[in-house]
């Protein structure tokens, strides 16, 4: 019974010298915190979605405490976030650019086809891996809804097949247009203008064939724009923030109606 006794104090003993050693250790080779990063941190929106070109918040509330990163790159904190960390790091608040996701696609149940049943996991990404998805256009929304299970926010539904984003809900935080294998969703300024709401880079013959209303390169809305905002570029038309006026001549100018205003 003794040696019993003997041994079990010697292993709390061992246990007990060994917790010293760790506890000692744990404040010698302690990282000094950051108190101003951790002040930001608690600033941020916590969603982690690298919008702001960061591996997360906690990157981003590093680089600006180290003066590497500009206040007002958290597209989901939005205006008071950047306040706040503009106040904790006692500079001036910038201007931030309201931003909002955009799916840029329309080939919804009665405008295009699909080409096979599937039947299998519902997910967008599954999907691209036989043959390169079902739908008849190899541009076009899956519409498994991989985006609508990314969207923290409740800002992206599919609806008959395709994507649509509630730009009231969204908060530009990327993370559906991360999530979309086809590529097809843009994080674009929330401003007032025209739209191109397609990514087929078909032959305008192909894409007739495929969607009632995919853009076919035809120009029409190149030619009709007198800013220089839409340019076709590999059969699809795009539009450039900066440089439209939301006049409505490209929209009008459109054969297939793939361009449509866009209201902030």
């Amino acid at each position: 019974m003794n040696g019993i006794l003997i041994a079990v104090g010697i292993v709390a003993g061992i246990g007990l010298l060994i917790g010293l050693i760790l506890s000692f250790a744990s404040i010698i080779m302690a990282v000094p915190k950051d108190e101003k990063a951790e002040k930001i941190l608690e600033a941020l929106p916590g969603a982690n979605c690298g919008a702001c070109g960061f591996s997360g918040c906690s990157g981003y509330a590093n680089a600006l405490a180290k003066g590497q990163a500009e206040p007002g790159l958290c597209a989901p904190g939005g205006l008071s976030c950047t306040k706040a960390v503009s106040e904790i790091l006692g500079v001036e608040t910038g201007a931030i650019e309201p931003k909002v996701a955009v799916v840029k696609c329309m080939g919804s149940l009665e405008h295009t086809t699909y080409k096979a049943e599937y039947i299998g996991v519902k997910s967008c990404a599954a999907a691209m891996k036989i043959g390169g998805g079902l739908t008849a256009c190899s541009f076009g929304c899956l519409g498994y809804g991989d985006c609508e299970a990314a969207c923290p926010y409740d800002a992206i539904h599919v609806s008959n097949g395709v994507a649509y984003v509630n730009s009231d809900n969204c908060r530009a935080c990327t993370l559906c247009a991360k999530a979309c294998p086809r590529g097809i969703i843009e994080i674009v300024p929330k401003t007032d203008r025209a739209l191109v709401r397609c990514s087929n880079h078909d032959k305008g013959a192909v894409t007739r064939k495929l969607c009632e209303v995919g853009c076919i390169g035809c120009k029409k809305c190149e030619k009709s724009c007198e800013h220089g905002a839409v340019k076709v570029v590999d059969f699809c038309a795009y539009v450039t923030p900066e440089l439209c006026t939301n006049c409505g001549a490209c929209v009008e100018a459109c054969p297939q109606n793939c361009i449509s205003y866009f209201k902030a």
